[in-house]
């Protein structure tokens, strides 16, 4: 059995209602819209995000999931997928998960108002059912998203970053998603919990060790997952560069600005700050922390008793850490 269909196997009944609820709850009166939603449906990815939401749900309560769990799973799916579509349009981006983007095929301004179609749509789930708290937990965690894509950019313009503003960074960009699917699994079961808190903080732990991860895979060998040098070419700063930037002597140091800022694009200099920050530990210091993220999300989970859905998300946990792509 593979990894993801073990860690869905006890939510399996709940993921499948889950797809036909979420497809309902995409439906329009424009057909074309209804076209580009079911394009939408059938290019999914792990769904990953709903499989956080049914087991944190299911591992807090004892088992037990109602209807704000499906809609709270399907707010954030929608959500989701709005952001999906409008940074595909940003990156002026072809293709998503070895499909064509929207925007590839129905153009940009089509692309946009679908992503605010679905934006509005799940908001609209939340305030037709009165489930504000889990709006809040949304509302923010898409707040969040956006102010930490946007200070990425600022800071990737001044190659100025600090170790605790790119965990800023990541924990906006990329926990914070990761984050309020916990919350909200925990909140449509167990409002007002201590859980909902708890539960928070242990999906932002995954989230930051899933993007740690996401920066290893810039430096490997393999052609799995993103090409290697590409955020070295993007001038993206991620973790093994800035642990070795705030290590080098003087000299190295503008040596790698001056190729990360004039040379991104030579492939010669990029394999050269590759091995630099290889041979300079950047890489070990990187996994170092990821584990230590790992780590501190498992102690969060021991302290629930023990149920095949704190096992997947045990396993899931572990899957973020070793996943080959």
């Amino acid at each position: 059995m593979k990894i993801v269909e073990q860690i869905k196997h006890p939510i399996a009944f709940e993921m499948e209602l889950f797809e036909q609820k979420f497809q309902l709850s995409m439906s329009s009166k424009v057909a074309l819209l209804n076209r580009i939603t079911h394009y939408i449906v059938n290019r999914k990815g792990k769904q990953m995000r709903p499989m956080f939401v049914f087991l944190v749900a299911k591992m807090v309560s004892n088992g037990e999931v109602n209807e704000r769990t499906y809609r709270g799973a399907s707010v954030i799916e929608l959500i989701h997928t709005a952001t999906l579509v409008h940074d595909d349009v940003v990156d002026d981006s072809n293709r998503r998960r070895g499909f064509f983007s929207i925007n590839a095929l129905w153009k940009n301004k089509i692309a946009v108002l679908v992503g605010d179609y679905l934006l509005s749509k799940g908001l609209l789930l939340s305030i037709d059912n009165n489930d504000f708290d889990l709006l809040k937990i949304i509302s923010i965690a898409v707040r969040e998203m956006s102010e930490g894509e946007l200070l990425q950019i600022e800071k990737a313009r001044k190659l100025d970053i600090t170790e605790a503003v790119y965990y800023e960074i990541i924990r906006q960009k990329t926990a914070t998603l990761i984050a309020a699917c916990c919350s909200l699994g925990a909140a449509s079961v167990k409002p007002d919990s201590s859980d909902v808190e708890r539960m928070r903080k242990f999906g932002e732990l995954i989230g930051m060790a899933f993007q740690i991860k996401d920066d290893l895979f810039d430096y490997g060998e393999d052609k799995i997952g993103k090409p290697t040098g590409i955020d070295i070419k993007e001038q993206k700063m991620t973790l093994p560069l800035i642990h070795v930037l705030n290590n080098a002597p003087k000299k190295d140091k503008n040596w790698l600005i001056n190729s990360i800022k004039n040379y991104n694009k030579d492939k010669t200099r990029v394999k050269e700050v590759i091995a630099y920050v290889k041979a300079n530990n950047g890489l070990d210091y990187a996994i170092e922390k990821m584990k230590d993220f790992q780590k501190q999300a498992l102690a969060i989970l021991d302290t629930y008793p023990e149920s095949t859905f704190r096992s997947s998300l045990e396993l899931m946990v572990n899957y973020v850490i070793d996943r080959k792509k």
